[in-house]
């Protein structure tokens, strides 16, 4: 997809406090942490997504002509700072968790060390992508995940809520298991597989539904899936289907692929019957592909009917994860350094909220593996410095409930650090794999979850524990702040 200018794409509120720093002469280095708070769709994990349009964002990111006319036309920013905005281009540093990657709430997804103007102005942007793609990506997984190793296509761009999110949810979709997507633009841009096979108005175009679903076979002998559900499923459809594989066969010339669709209708009944009658004509490996309003938990609950259901179109309720709109994450200062100085100050959001109270300081993320079975055991979120070795024991504890702990015995378990080096000094320093290799990598992630995490309904949670010098700052500054 061609890079759209995206500069813009902020809200008013991070130029009139870009502004603000600039008069007052605030040119401080800042850490801000792109995180959730909750799991979307009371899912046990969530899939991160969106590095790759973050990092064309970041390269891309600088305010043109006509950017700079329309700020001054607003009438409230002085020509000193629109100076600065027309050299403006980003020199900090990025980190993030790779695309694919599981990830739970709390811990930082994406972490910006900028002078705190231009950490401030990207903000809305990489929130926007990170939200919308993660949002997906997880969807997508759980959808994965439920039809149980049965194929799922991707079918929902014309209910995603424009082009760009059915084109990047399409995206976000594959990374998260999908075997394709509908969408032929996506396909192009990712080089990801594109599939579909024909609507209702292509039988209801001829004159009978044999003589529509023979001329498909003709055009289509490679793959050949069809539409059985315009007039009557078991009686017309399914019956005209059997009667065009039946004369392929005679002529020599099955397809590789075949096999019919359903978009409506009892999903469980028809298609078991649908079943009895392709066997019985002697296709036994004829697919049968559902469509229609599918998500998890209809899909669950089909397999659990015992639909024989080999391919899954899912569109709606995926695309825009219809039950979990928004994936919430938020955008926080952890910490800032003077010019000159060598140590952050660690930064603390305080709420009444015990959830939205931040975790303070420049941080990073340890994943914690089990040796011998490769699941994860919990993740330690700790400050940059800090050393672990895995030949010692390691304690870990839940910073809400304190005496629930853990201690692994040394030589049991691995470390593996999530954030890595995307921009440094303002340089990319990290190059995107294609979209099915993030797939695989995705698949390989949730192979380390638990079953109990993984399932749809009551997952059970992975601990996100702070490490002992994290959570001692956290409650010093705490402390601090009553204190005041």
């Amino acid at each position: 997809m061609d890079i759209n200018h995206l500069t813009l794409l902020t809200d008013l509120y991070e130029l009139t406090m870009m502004q603000g720093y600039f008069k007052t002469g605030n040119d401080e280095t800042v850490v801000f942490d792109v995180f959730y708070r909750d799991n979307p769709s009371g899912s046990g994990y969530a899939i991160t997504c969106g590095l790759d349009q973050v990092i064309d964002y970041i390269k891309n990111l600088s305010f043109s002509y006509d950017d700079i006319d329309y700020l001054r036309n607003q009438g409230i920013f002085d020509e000193d700072f629109l100076e600065y905005l027309a050299g403006y281009h980003f020199t900090g540093d990025i980190y993030a968790i790779p695309e694919g990657t599981v990830v739970f709430p709390r811990e930082p997804l994406l972490k910006v060390k900028a002078p705190i103007m231009e950490a401030q102005l990207v903000e809305t942007a990489i929130l926007n992508i990170i939200n919308h793609q993660s949002l997906i990506a997880t969807k997508a997984s759980r959808v994965v995940y439920a039809a149980g190793g049965s194929g799922v296509m991707e079918f929902g761009l014309r209910r995603a809520q424009g082009p760009d999110a059915g084109t990047y949810g399409a995206r976000a979709a594959v990374i998260g298991g999908c075997d394709g997507t509908s969408n032929v633009l996506a396909g192009k841009c990712f080089d990801v597989p594109i599939l579909g096979t024909h609507a209702h108005s292509w039988i209801m175009s001829f004159d009978d539904e044999y003589s529509a679903f023979r001329a498909y076979a003709d055009l289509y002998p490679d793959s050949c899936t069809l539409l059985v559900d315009t007039y009557d499923t078991l009686r017309s459809g399914v019956p005209n289907a059997i009667r065009v594989f039946e004369e392929l066969r005679e002529e020599g010339h099955m397809p590789k692929h075949y096999g019919i669709r359903l978009d409506s209708g009892d999903l469980a009944y028809l298609t078991k019957k649908a079943r009895m009658m392709l066997n019985d004509a002697g296709f036994p490996d004829a697919v049968i592909a559902a469509s229609g309003d599918l998500d998890e938990n209809l899909i669950s609950s089909l397999k659990a009917q015992g639909a024989p259901i080999t391919s899954w179109g899912v569109g709606t309720k995926l695309i825009t994860s219809e039950d979990c709109p928004a994936f919430g994450g938020v955008y926080k200062l952890a910490a800032s350094k003077h010019k000159g100085s060598e140590e952050f100050t660690a930064k603390i959001k305080i709420s009444e909220n015990p959830a939205k109270i931040t975790n303070p300081g420049n941080k990073t993320i340890y994943r914690i593996y089990g040796k011998e079975d490769g699941k994860i055991r919990g993740d330690l979120i700790c400050l940059v410095g800090e050393e672990y070795n895995e030949a010692d024991d390691l304690t870990i504890f839940d910073p809400q409930a304190t005496w629930k702990k853990s201690t692994l015995a040394g030589g049991t378990y691995t470390l593996r650090e999530l954030l890595v080096p995307i921009f440094i000094k303002g340089q990319c320093f990290y190059e995107s794999p294609s979209v099915m290799d993030i797939r695989s990598y995705c698949k390989d992630e949730l192979n380390t979850l638990w079953d109990e995490s993984r399932r749809l309904v009551n997952p059970q949670e992975v601990y996100v524990d702070l490490s002992m010098p994290l959570y001692k700052l956290k409650h010093e500054l705490l402390d601090a702040n009553h204190k005041k």
